[in-house]
């Protein structure tokens, strides 16, 4: 049972420290976007992460057959590669605020989306805890000390 708890902290752990690194990919991007183009950041990305994973693990990737290898292909086009070109061109139009506040909603589409098109999946109520939680965050993001809600009923009623 400890193990098991180990294991969930050390996931937990794991994901947060994605995030934080994640997150912290949009303000260093849009700095790079002052001397490089999307598609030069997209490279060097891809680079950096290539000797990363050859140092991880060093051997090749043995696949059953050609089918395999276009599928594994075909996702990381999709999958990756159009997410970090889309990514860095929007931030080119954008700011690194606007566009972490734009990818962190998609897991609540995601969540939605999976809840009406795939047979099993439930919104259960940590669901919404977690909306309402990431809801505020962006919208604490947003305004970010901007805001002032000046209401004055007098003035709302008067003829």
């Amino acid at each position: 049972m400890i193990t098991d708890n180990r294991r969930a902290a050390a996931g937990h752990m794991a994901a947060f420290f994605t995030i934080l690194i994640w997150g912290t990919t949009y303000v260093s991007t849009k700095v790079l976007l002052e001397s490089f183009s999307p598609i030069e950041i997209l490279f060097t990305r891809f680079i950096m992460g290539y000797i990363a994973l050859l140092i991880i693990y060093p051997h090749k990737l043995k696949t059953k057959s050609l089918h395999e290898e276009l599928l594994f292909m075909g996702a990381g086009l999709c999958g990756i590669t159009l997410y970090f070109l889309l990514e860095n061109i929007a931030l080119t139009y954008t700011l690194a605020s606007n566009a972490g506040i734009i990818i962190s909603i998609a897991p609540l589409f995601t969540a939605v989306f999976a809840h009406f098109f795939l047979h099993g999946e439930k919104l259960r109520p940590q669901f919404f805890l977690g909306f309402i939680i990431a809801i505020t965050g962006i919208i604490l993001i947003e305004f970010n000390g901007s805001f002032i809600l000046n209401l004055i009923p007098k003035r709302a009623f008067r003829y």
